[in-house]
């Protein structure tokens, strides 16, 4: 009976939408080119969709392996501008695990679950354990002593524009490990220098950045350590002219691969198994 009615409440706050662990990205639609969201070839078995929001607003957007324990890509408009890069604890996703006793405590406070928190506010709150947090996402311990690895944000704090912005990317959800030369290096090049001259004559650039799960896992055996680091961006220059740039990156050497959108694509789809990969609308050039 208790089952039953637990189930019952749970069927009714995900009808409310009270989670921002949503079923379609049609909350933050806004993020990806004419609302078009990657191929279904890059949905792991257990997947989440975070519309990942902060102070009262949306930031960008996470498909989320829960199996795995890292993101499959987050989806971003480039920016920058106002607002250093902050200092803040890393916070976790309120409702990943759709299942657990712990999913139906933070139902009940409808202004708390809608934006990303830090484990100790939730553990205080709901009187819960770091373990119970940890059940289909990272948490902090994951993270502690590792070796050649360190965290690697899909949606870095140097594209979002604002303070909010930047500490809404500081989230377990949104990072996976990677390679720490490459991380500093190569990656970072990229990131800080390449997408600065590549968006300059842009208005609007629309990014998705991704990893490939690999075959290993961090020394704790709970997330993995991916085998491929990607990105990919469309620029809109005017009304009529686009252009698209894509990288990627083996997570275990400091070096970033220019490619062409489509052969990017190309690419990802070797990498899983043949599934034909897209990653934006047509209207981008390949």
């Amino acid at each position: 009976m208790l089952r039953l009615l637990l189930l019952q409440v749970l069927a009714s706050c995900l009808w409310l939408g009270h989670s921002e662990v949503v079923t379609s990205f049609e909350d933050c639609h806004q993020f990806f080119y004419e609302r078009a969201t990657p191929s279904d070839a890059l949905h792991p078995k257990k997947l989440a969709r975070i519309c990942q929001r902060y102070s009262n607003s949306y930031h960008y957007a996470t498909l989320y392996d829960r199996d795995r324990r890292i993101p499959v890509y987050s989806a971003y408009i480039y920016g920058t501008g106002s607002g250093k890069k902050p200092h803040t604890p890393w916070f976790v996703e309120p409702s990943t695990d759709t299942f657990s006793s712990f999913y139906l405590a933070k139902l009940i406070n409808e202004t708390y679950l809608k934006d990303m928190d830090t484990e100790s506010s939730i553990e205080k709150k709901y009187k819960i354990t770091a373990q119970q947090i940890g059940e289909s996402q990272a948490i902090n311990q994951d993270y502690n002593n590792l070796q050649d690895l360190n965290r690697g944000h899909l949606s870095p704090s140097g594209h979002q524009s604002g303070n909010n912005s930047k500490t809404a990317t500081f989230t377990l959800t949104n990072i996976v490990p990677q390679n720490s030369t490459l991380n500093k290096g190569a990656w970072n090049d990229y990131e800080t220098k390449t997408m600065a001259e590549k968006t300059e004559d842009c208005k609007t650039t629309y990014v998705i950045t991704g990893a490939v799960p690999g075959n290993t896992n961090i020394p704790n055996n709970r997330v993995n350590v991916p085998s491929h680091i990607w990105s990919a961006a469309c620029c809109l220059v005017n009304k009529k002219r686009r252009k698209a740039w894509a990288v990627i990156a083996e997570n275990d050497k400091n070096e970033v691969e220019n490619l062409s959108l489509g052969d990017l694509e190309a690419r990802l789809t070797e990498l899983y198994k043949g599934k034909r990969v897209t990653l934006f609308s047509k209207a981008c050039p390949r």
